[in-house]
This record gives C-alpha cells, sequence and structure tokens, in this order.
C-alpha cells in the first residue's frame, strides 16, 4: 500500500528541516513536491525548477490554479516575490554549475554507499529521467524522500541497486516514513526512527547493514 496523506505530509515536514534561510532548492514531483509547504515565505528559500522558475512558492488553492505557471512536472505552483523566469538551458546551467544548495528527490532503491535508481523500472512506460541526474550528480546536498518499502513490503534501502540508476554514490540522507538515515563513508547510520515504529522495525525493513547512531532520536 502506498502512503497515506497524513504520512506523507509528515514526511515533508521533516524534509523542510533540512533546508535553511536563503538556500536555493530542487523539488521532484511526489511527496518532494510537499515540501514548499512547509517553509516559510520570509525564509529567503528560492525553489527552482528544470523548466525555468526560481522562486516557486506553496502549492496554489484549488480553483486559483494559473494555467500558465507550473513545476517541471507540469504541476500548478505559485511565485514568490523576487521570483525570476528563464529557458530551461539556463536552468540546467544553474544545476550543472553547482548552484543549488539542496534537491529532495523521490526514490524507487538507494543503496548503502548511496547510489541512487528513481526514474525507471523496466517494462513499464516513464515519462522520461528529466533532471534528475544531473541534480542527484551536481546538487550540493541531495535527499532522498520516500517510502521506506515498495507496495509489496520490500526493502527499498538496500545493498546494491537492481533497477537502473540515476547516479552513484550521490545521497546524502535518506528520510522515509520508517526513519532518517544518513549516507556516510562508512555505511548507512540510522539517525531517527518515526513512531510508532521501533530500531528492531527498521533493521528488519532494511536491506543493507545499518549503523545505530549514538544519539539516535524517536521522532513523533
Amino acid at each position: 500500500m502506498g502512503m497515506g496523506v497524513e504520512e506523507r505530509n509528515r514526511l515533508a515536514e521533516r524534509a523542510a528541516q533540512e533546508i535553511e534561510d536563503g538556500m536555493i532548492v530542487n523539488l521532484g514531483i511526489g511527496i518532494p513536491s510537499l515540501v514548499a509547504n512547509y517553509i516559510s515565505p520570509d525564509s529567503g528559500v528560492m525553489f527552482h525548477a528544470e523548466n525555468g522558475i526560481l522562486g516557486m512558492g506553496e502549492a496554489p488553492e484549488k480553483g486559483h490554479e494559473n494555467p500558465n505557471l507550473c513545476n517541471a512536472g507540469g504541476f500548478p505552483v505559485t511565485v514568490v516575490q523576487g521570483a525570476s523566469y528563464f529557458d530551461s538551458a539556463t536552468a540546467f546551467g544553474m544545476i550543472r554549475g553547482g548552484y543549488l544548495d539542496v534537491t529532495i528527490l523521490g526514490g524507487l532503491e538507494v543503496s548503502r554507499r548511496g547510489d541512487l535508481a528513481n526514474w525507471i523500472v523496466p517494462g513499464k512506460r516513464v515519462s522520461g529521467v528529466g533532471g534528475a541526474m544531473e541534480l542527484a550528480a551536481k546538487a550540493k546536498k541531495v535527499i532522498a524522500l520516500m517510502s521506506h518499502t515498495s507496495k509489496n513490503g520490500e526493502p527499498k534501502i538496500v545493498e546494491e541497486c537492481a533497477l537502473p540508476l540515476t547516479a552513484r554514490q550521490c545521497v546524502h540522507l535518506i528520510i522515509t516514513d520508517m526513519a532518517v538515515i544518513e549516507v556516510t563513508a562508512d555505511g548507512l547510520v540510522l539517525q531517527e526512527v518515526m513512531e510508532p515504529y521501533s530500531i528492531k522495525d527498521v533493521v528488519e525493513k532494511t536491506g543493507a547493514p545499518l549503523h545505530i547512531a549514538r544519539h539516535l532520536e524517536t521522532v513523533e
């Protein structure tokens, strides 16, 4: 089963805590796009989109969407004061030039080394990889925001990714409905456990070894 609205928003709110005032941030489609709802308009954070926007705001209220204003996934957005528009070449130039502080992307699999697979399941139709490869390779910090297991209950955090990779050794932090896990040179470190789950639950549902942080936190 997929996550409910409450769980999806809980993940987005936790991920928003990784964003500091004044940062330039790119959000993937799906749960990552909800992160903008938890950032104060006064924070100076500028959300970037590959289709040529810097300064996206909260999602518009239903019935108040602007049909000419959308993110790279085609979903309606708003803009904040100081936002700017440009072509996709410039948008990708910002990514490849290393100007993005954080990108928050969905994930199909993440390996113990931080390899990311998030764009295709062989045999299933997809629209394309979009900007994921550039974002994963060039953003200063990459956060994978995803469910801890697949719809079949299989671990999505694994020893080695079986799906085609988006980028190698790119993920710095994994945030799921069960845990927050840091990717380090020494392996995966369990930093936080989401209630009502336990450390045992997380270990059992993770397909790679986990080190337990000395100051592990439990998140309500």
